[in-house]
């Protein structure tokens, strides 16, 4: 693609991240929604991130939805949104492989941002769980002390395989983006 058509794509994606992040913080009169988004409001959810959060909602959905979603969700979030939030990154993750080569920096460096952003977020979820005594995602009620730090490593791991695999795909695509380094004597 060109610059200008990668442009008005990105463009566009923003566009409608935008309009899904107002539309989501609307405040309706239902009073079911500020039950539901009590707590750390809708900022609490991993919604609209990345990858993983397709393939890890779609697979404990279709195992329980109950764990991740509860139906009680469905009379305040339409399925056009839920679609938004949780399948459209899916096609949006791959175009971007596609459209452009994106320069990683050395493994090192992104395996730490990585699992820094992930302490960040999983230290959020223990934080708002022991303020209000309410998990983020009902799985979390489920699953022992034990439990928690198994799904919290596994899904680490899962993801920093994803991470790994969008570089080698970015690598098969386009090739090594990065610069070669000065070698010292």
């Amino acid at each position: 693609m060109t610059k200008t058509s990668t442009c008005i794509y990105h463009f566009l994606v923003l566009s409608w991240y935008t309009f899904l992040n107002y539309y989501i913080s609307q405040e309706g009169k239902d009073e079911v929604k500020p039950k539901i988004f009590a707590n750390g409001a809708r900022w609490k959810y991993m919604t609209l991130l990345n990858l993983f959060v397709f393939l890890a909602f779609w697979i404990l959905f279709l195992y329980n939805r109950d764990l991740i979603y509860p139906k009680v969700l469905d009379t305040v979030i339409p399925v056009w949104l839920n679609h938004a939030m949780h399948t459209l990154i899916f096609p949006i993750t791959l175009a971007e492989v596609v459209l452009g080569p994106h320069s990683y920096p050395s493994k090192k460096t992104g395996l730490t941002l990585l699992t820094a952003a992930s302490i960040t977020y999983i230290s959020r979820i223990l934080w708002l769980y022991f303020e209000t005594g309410t998990w983020v995602y009902p799985v979390f009620a489920k699953l022992s002390p034990v439990g928690l730090a198994a799904f919290f490593s596994l899904s680490h791991i899962f993801i920093a395989s994803i991470y790994l695999l969008g570089e080698k795909l970015n690598h098969w695509k386009w090739g090594d983006m990065r610069q070669p380094r000065n070698k010292r004597k």
